[in-house]
Parts: C-alpha cells; structure tokens; sequence
C-alpha cells in the first residue's frame, strides 16, 4: 500500500483526566471533537509559536512508537529524553488512531536532539561497522542532509519539527530534493512541521495551518511567513524602518 499510512487521529475525550493542563486546554483539543487527517504522503503544517505543533508532532511520534523527543523506533536514549520538553507524551494517550497498514518504522526529528541522536549513533557504529556514518564530523547542515539521506530510503512514517533550524536555504532546497524523492518512493510518509516559507513551497502536499481555532486549509501564500518575508525582500530597508518606528 502507498502512503500515507497513518490515516487519522482522533480525541478521546473520555481518555483525558485534565481539562485544564496542557496541552488539552488549547482550543485545537478543549472542546473534545479533535479529529485529524491525513490525505497525502506528505503533510505541512504551519503556524505561530504557542498553537501547539511541537505537542502535536511529539503525540503522532508517540503513536507511531519514537521517542517523543526524537529517534526511531526502539530508540531512547538517557542523554536527551529528560532534557528536552516532551508534552507528547500526555496527548498521546488520548488519541485513537486509523492505519492502512501499520507502520512503525521511519524516524522523529527534532533539531535540538539531533546531535545527542548523532553522538549515539557515530559511538555505536565504531562497535559494528568498518567504517562508521561520522555525522559529527560535518557542518550543522551537512550532518542533518546526510543523516537524512541515510535514515529515509526506508518505509516508514517521517516526522520533521521545524528542519530548516539548522538549514541554509541552499541546503533547504537540498531537503525539498530529499522530500520529493522519499514521496516518489511511494513508501514514505512525511510530516513537517515548518516556519520556513521555501519548505511551505513544497507542490501538492497537505497543507495546514494551525491557529487558535485549530487545523485550517491554507496556501502558503496566505501565510504570515510568506507575507512577513515578501514585504521585507521587496524592500528591505522600507520594512527595518517601519518596524523600528513600531
């Protein structure tokens, strides 16, 4: 079967003990008719800081079975599980999930875990291979497309929370080419969670933005990234003076 393998998420109200604690008192859950869907192979999401899509990203790694603070299956490492904000792991329980098949294979990314998940993986290839992947080694961005390329050529389910963290929009652009080649695979299923208006770019994928009110069909076009970014590269100047006359 192609992907999208996961196929929906949806909120059991009668699995939640708290109302009032986060991440259930968001208006994208407070209201208990949370019903999440997934159309393409690969879905965007969009929207401010605060909505609430690291919680949500964090909650889908857990059900398809990664570490909610970033890895693959079977993968949890102590030296950055209680390091990192994991607010998946109380909206998790609450969903109810839809497959066809299921998939517990791919891989989380998190850009403030990647080098504890490099460090743990460069240490223990020197145990099991002649010549170990060495991500270390490289620069920010090479070591996150190189440690792309070899970790999504697999069936699974791929998660991205905010990949352009550690990206030049050269190497973004480099990202888009690895997206488009796992969703040609037709056994990949991509989710990403961007600020990045180059990745919001990304051609017939599922595109959401999420606000106060919840999930909204959108256009990249019609976000404030996009509309921030057009306004201050058709006139730089024009824009640092308006904002510091603010």
């Amino acid at each position: 079967m192609p992907a999208p393998y996961l196929k929906q998420v949806v909120l059991r109200p009668e699995r939640v003990e708290d109302w009032t604690r986060y991440p259930f008192n968001l208006p994208l859950f407070r209201d208990g008719s949370f019903d999440f869907r997934f159309t393409q192979a690969v879905t965007i999401i969009v929207g401010e800081n605060g909505t609430g899509k690291s919680t949500f990203l964090e909650a889908i790694a857990a059900v398809v079975g990664f570490d909610q603070a970033g890895g693959g299956p079977g993968y949890m490492p102590l030296d950055h599980s209680t390091a990192i904000d994991q607010n998946g792991d109380l909206l998790a329980p609450a969903l109810a999930a839809s497959w066809l098949p299921r998939i517990g294979t791919g891989w989380f990314f998190k850009a403030e875990s990647f080098f504890a998940i490099a460090r743990y993986l460069d240490q223990a290839a020197l145990t099991g291979m002649a010549i170990p992947p060495d991500f270390l080694s490289h620069s920010h961005g090479e070591g996150f497309l190189r440690f792309f390329d070899e970790r999504c050529r697999r069936q699974g389910i791929y998660i991205f929370d905010e990949p352009e963290s550690a990206l030049s929009p050269a190497r973004q652009m480099e990202f888009l080419k690895l997206i488009r080649r796992m969703e040609q695979s037709n056994i990949c299923q991509v989710i990403i969670a961007t600020h990045s208006p180059m990745i919001m770019a990304y051609p017939e994928a599922q595109f959401l933005c999420l606000t106060k009110q919840g999930f909204e069909p959108s256009s990249f076009k019609q976000t404030s990234h996009f509309l921030t970014m057009r306004s201050f590269c058709q006139d730089p100047k024009g824009f640092m003076d308006d904002l510091f006359e603010e």
